[in-house]
């Protein structure tokens, strides 16, 4: 006796299988989608970075997480993820930064790492350090004293600095950190620099805690073609509530650091 396939089975299963290639099908267009509007969203609108060092304390703690808006100074082949050298290096909707910026960059001479610091010098400018105050055009940068903080940084050093706020020449304030004013030359009593044109001269919060463009022989000026885009809000963070520092940490959790707006 020979056994015949029911043609209504036959026809179910058929019709399952159309079903899940249909399903699998609209699973790939939401994944393309996903994936084209995140690549869009990353060339075009903003780039999420994280704060890997202590260099721009107090502004931004080690573990922060940041939205960098690359509409600011326009895009440029580092404005792209793997920075494709068939992209040209020169900026289109090319907009310059101010004074005060806190910036995203890339430097092809240093491994074509990310880098952020604030915008110290503008092209023109002369910049120096003396006895650990700021000269930005032979004019000393008012700075106010707030308090003493003794933190453990993340490394798991004990610091102990002094929290000043600064004001830069267009008035923008923001504050920095200071170990002391009578340190290395290289960083509390340096050179007259004079920023070149088409450059800028950058500098951590930290400031006894940076490598910026007072090592001229490593970070140097930064070529505005390498700009990547300006830090705006910090998003989350993982920062270590364990150092000691007076940020809302309820049950561990760093919610003084979430949704900040960076200046």
């Amino acid at each position: 006796m020979t056994n015949t396939a029911n043609p209504a089975t036959k026809g179910e299963k058929n019709g399952k299988d159309h079903k899940d290639q249909n399903e699998a099908l609209v699973l790939l267009k939401d994944l393309g989608g996903i994936i084209l509007f995140f690549l869009i969203f990353t060339t075009f609108g903003w780039s999420s970075f994280h704060i890997p060092s202590g260099s721009m304390e107090p502004t931004l703690e080690v573990g922060d997480r940041i939205f960098v808006s690359k509409l600011s100074y326009g895009y440029s082949r580092y404005s792209v993820p793997f920075d494709p050298e068939f992209l040209p290096e020169d900026h289109l909707f090319d907009d310059a930064p101010e004074r005060g910026d806190v910036v995203v960059f890339t430097l092809p001479y240093k491994g074509s790492n990310d880098f952020i610091k604030r915008v110290i010098g503008l092209p023109g400018d002369t910049v120096q350090v003396t006895k650990g105050r700021l000269f930005i055009n032979g004019k000393i940068v008012p700075r106010t004293y707030i308090r003493d903080v003794a933190y453990t940084d993340y490394k798991g050093m004990e610091r102990r600095v002094r929290e000043y706020v600064e004001e830069l020449p267009n008035g923008l304030k923001h504050r920095i950190y200071e170990r002391h004013d009578d340190g290395p030359k290289m960083l509390d009593d340096t050179s007259l620099y004079v920023v070149p044109e088409g450059h800028y001269f950058m500098m951590g919060d930290n400031r006894d805690g940076s490598a910026d463009s007072r090592y001229l022989h490593d970070m140097g000026y930064v070529a505005h073609k390498y700009l990547v885009g300006r830090a705006q809000i910090t998003t989350f963070s993982l920062y270590d509530c364990d150092q000691g520092k007076e940020i809302f940490c309820p049950v561990g959790i760093p919610l003084g650091r979430f949704f900040n707006v960076i200046d």
